[in-house]
């Protein structure tokens, strides 16, 4: 089958830990190449943000990037974009008039967006993955969020225009319902985890104090780092390390990596907690072993790939009870689940599991077996094929000329 995604703001060769970049563009990048090695040909469109990108690339996992030119050649944050999808459409149009692929799996509102209007002429199906609500964005957020004001609507509109949405979790199909989209076209296909890269055994890296907790993510306020500082105030004997954000000599310039280290100063726990800025990709699970208990404490969530690679390392994870994390971390199993934005409640689980050694390697062995059963990267990219089958004509299916 040819396959196009198309991932707007998220390419699969951004480094991760940066604003924009985590969740979404390890999901297409591991998807786009699980779809390859089972033999199908897919291809990434994804904006073009320097100048020193090449048209396309093909990439290790044999998967091709499109880079597409629309708007200026530099980083724009995501949710200034909007006014550059018509360029970015034209592109998409002109490039599936030359050569159709049989399904477009659109990533993100704005894809979708995107791949509607380029697939309109040509009759191909659209899949859509939101990653994202935002809806959800804006109950959390409020005057905070810096979305256009046209998201949800157009959030609504694409859901209904889509062949199928594919939800990342249980959580967002209920928000979608609650947007009005019908819970028949909608199928769950969850992200994975590189079961690879992520396992129980392998290097660990080394550690100073006698106990030590780990959260990982991109270092915005939603992520809630500052309720992982605050819960250490009632952990003696325990650093906490924050990786993620722009590499750790470009710390100093990050506002949040400022708010959160005069946070830590004001609380006096200032000595404990180290932010490590961008960590290589080959260095977390090192750095993933080496904690007691991985937290994920984000005030909303909507997958959340951290507590998987944690589990696949055999490491108990204490969760905010939101969003996709409700399905990954299994309350009393493989970690624990929290209220979010509660640091007392957060403390109270990690003490817990700190003090019992076994509970620990309980959880750790329980996380390790579910990562494995259920989110190897090649069980997520057959889930996905199942919802393409769902909507792409039998005739493609077949390797037959569809038109």
């Amino acid at each position: 089958m040819k396959i196009s995604m198309v991932s707007e703001h998220a390419s699969p060769l951004a480094a991760l830990g940066e604003v924009d970049a985590g969740g979404q563009n390890v999901h297409v990048a591991e998807l786009s190449a699980g779809l390859t090695r089972a033999g199908h040909d897919v291809t990434v469109y994804t904006r073009r943000d320097s100048d020193d990108q090449p048209e396309d690339v093909t990439m290790p996992g044999g998967y091709r990037v499109v880079h597409v030119p629309a708007g200026p050649a530099r980083h724009v944050p995501k949710d200034e974009l909007l006014p550059h999808m018509g360029e970015f459409t034209r592109f998409l149009t002109a490039q599936w008039q030359a050569d159709r692929p049989d399904v477009v799996h659109a990533h993100f509102w704005m894809s979708g967006l995107a791949s509607l209007m380029a697939t309109r002429p040509l009759s191909v199906p659209v899949v859509q993955t939101f990653h994202a609500l935002g809806v959800v964005k804006r109950r959390h957020q409020g005057a905070h969020d810096t979305s256009p004001t046209e998201r949800i609507g157009l959030e609504r509109l694409i859901g209904k225009h889509a062949a199928r949405v594919a939800a990342t979790c249980s959580d967002e199909v209920f928000e979608l319902v609650r947007l009005g989209l019908s819970r028949s076209r909608m199928s769950i296909v969850p992200c994975g985890v590189d079961l690879d890269r992520f396992t129980p055994s392998g290097p660990v890296e080394p550690r100073t104090h006698r106990y030590r907790i780990v959260s990982v993510g991109r270092l915005v306020p939603r992520k809630g780092f500052d309720v992982a500082i605050a819960a250490l105030r009632s952990l003696p004997e325990t650093e906490l390390i924050i990786a993620g954000g722009p590499q750790e000599g470009r710390l100093a310039e990050d506002k949040e990596a400022a708010r959160l280290l005069r946070f830590a100063a004001e609380l006096g726990v200032a000595d404990r907690v180290h932010l490590r800025g961008q960590v290589p990709r080959a260095d977390v699970p090192a750095l993933l072993r080496s904690a007691d208990v991985v937290v994920c404490t984000p005030w909303y969530e909507p997958f959340g790939i951290v507590p998987l690679e944690a589990m696949a390392c055999g490491v108990p994870v204490v969760a905010s009870a939101v969003g996709g994390l409700t399905d990954t971390v299994v309350d009393g199993v493989t970690g624990l689940h929290v209220p979010p934005k509660r640091p007392e409640a957060l403390a109270s689980a990690v003490r817990r599991l700190l003090s019992d050694a076994a509970l620990r390697d309980a959880y750790g062995i329980a996380g390790a077996d579910r990562a494995r059963c259920r989110y190897s990267w090649d069980r997520i990219a057959t889930d996905t094929m199942r919802v393409y089958e769902r909507v792409v004509p039998a005739a493609a299916l077949s390797g037959e000329e569809t038109g």
